[in-house]
């Protein structure tokens, strides 16, 4: 009998799963030996990078499959590196109209195109398929020349995609079983097919095009986008014997996975790391260590009173990665990652120059100098102590008091020409920002530290109005 390899498409395909139930809906279907399991593309956000490399890292028996779309191969083998069996699939339109409207590249550019990526990917990944997008709308010879191309580029899988959707069960697996004959490259080559569901009929479709030949069928768990999981196994457990085709599935395992994946769909509409998410992640007890996930951070990070979008929550768990892996991180110090990299903006303020005063039988002064947008801005204050006082001075430039929050300083080096750092977090409207500053002299790295801070509320204010 020929085996039918099963592709579930549901983290590349639905959108409102949360990065914890992505990373549990990874985990079920590897669990149940789900043949290929294909994570969502790459656009440039850290936290899609960290999702591939933690699907990647946690599957011990799925194949991890990538989508390469923009020209992000190299991002894409990067993700996939900790994965037992990765694949690259590069996803390319083959229809004039795709091509144009997409790409903005004629037949010609786009074929060169299909055979510089797919080598490009067979040169980072063993393992490469090529998706002819909107296939069923490409004219036949460019089709399969398209085809051929990426197969003698590298590409040991093709899958072809019905992107319009307009085609009837019958009208699919003629069009699949017609590519076979007319291609002797594509025989030698496993075949997939990724079939519409606009006219709910994704599963028919699919199972036709297996009967003239495709040995790979794209499902999905949750949404409405290409035939459901359990359902075509179903089919190919009733029919399959029939056909002489089987595909290996627990399917009363499945059908529990099937249920809990739906479960997270249902649960609520969320981003990749949601702030509700973040309050009910779980956090080890004791400092972060390299065995903590991006939700623990994530949670020590609320604890600690921030709020990070996704974004500077990917920044901060990279950053955190790198120094877990070689000791435990304290709050302090998870405190001093967030303000070094969480939300850097522009500046509206830098410091021009301070003088400060000070001593045991004298009243701390400052007199501070800074430059916004070109315009110098003095401010002039006592305080209790020489930090207080530069502190004041500034709040004296700005016009405006801001709560502090906390204030700690340590030394980086040792010796008379130490290097101290200062971290400074005000609060603004309910919300923590931290600064960082580092200089030679103390009273420099507080202030520089708080005009660090300053800048995030400034920044976030303009953004808001």
């Amino acid at each position: 009998m020929r085996k039918i390899y099963l592709a579930e498409a549901t983290l590349s395909s639905v959108q409102n799963l949360s990065f914890k139930e992505k990373l549990e809906t990874a985990r079920l279907l590897d669990s149940v030996n789900t043949d290929i399991i294909e994570t969502c593309p790459l656009t440039g956000e850290k936290s899609e990078e960290i999702l591939v490399k933690t699907i990647s890292a946690q599957c011990e028996n799925s194949i991890v499959s990538c989508p390469v779309t923009d020209g992000n191969v190299t991002a894409a083998a990067a993700a996939l590196a900790p994965a037992k069996r990765p694949r690259l699939n590069v996803k390319l339109p083959v229809s004039v109209v795709q091509m144009e409207y997409f790409t903005h590249l004629k037949a010609p550019k786009m074929l060169e195109r299909i055979v510089d990526e797919i080598r490009r990917a067979r040169e980072l990944c063993p393992d490469v398929e090529f998706t002819a997008l909107d296939a069923t709308r490409a004219e036949e010879a460019y089709l399969i020349s398209a085809i051929e191309a990426a197969i003698d580029a590298g590409a040991g899988t093709v899958t072809i995609s019905d992107d319009e959707g307009a085609m009837l069960p019958g009208e699919f697996g003629k069009f699949t079983g017609r590519l076979l004959a007319l291609s002797e490259k594509l025989r030698s080559v496993t075949l997939g097919v990724r079939a519409s569901d606009t006219m709910s009929m994704a599963e028919a479709c699919a199972f036709e095009a297996v009967k003239a030949g495709a040995s790979l069928v794209y499902t999905r768990c949750a949404g409405r986008s290409m035939p459901a999981y359990s359902i075509f196994v179903n089919i190919l457990a009733a029919k399959g014997e029939a056909e002489n085709v089987y595909a290996q599935a627990d399917i009363t395992a499945l059908k529990r996975t099937v249920e809990i994946i739906n479960r997270f769909e249902k649960a609520k509409d969320a981003e990749a790391v949601s702030a509700a998410e973040v309050h009910t992640a779980y956090v080890p007890a004791g400092a972060l260590d390299i065995t903590s996930d991006i939700q623990a951070v994530a949670r020590a990070s609320t604890l600690l009173g921030y709020s990070l979008s996704g974004e500077d929550l990917a920044k901060v768990y990279e950053r955190f990665r790198g120094i877990a892996v070689k000791k435990t991180v304290e709050s302090r110090e998870l405190d001093a990652i967030i303000a070094s990299v969480a939300l850097q903006v522009p500046p509206t303020y830098t410091l021009a120059s301070y003088v400060v005063n000070s001593g045991n039988i004298i009243t701390a002064t400052a007199h501070v100098v800074l430059d916004k947008h070109g315009e110098k801005l003095q401010g002039i204050s006592t305080g209790d102590g020489p930090i207080d006082a530069a502190l004041k001075a500034i709040e004296n430039v700005i016009g405006h008091h801001y709560e502090l929050d906390d204030f700690s300083i340590q030394s980086l080096t040792g010796g008379q020409e130490a290097v101290g750092e200062a971290l400074v977090r005000l609060r603004d409207g309910g919300k923590l920002y931290s600064g960082r500053g580092i200089s030679t002299d103390i009273v420099g790295s507080a202030i520089r530290a708080y005009i660090n801070a300053l800048n995030k509320i400034v920044y976030s204010g303009e953004r808001q109005d």
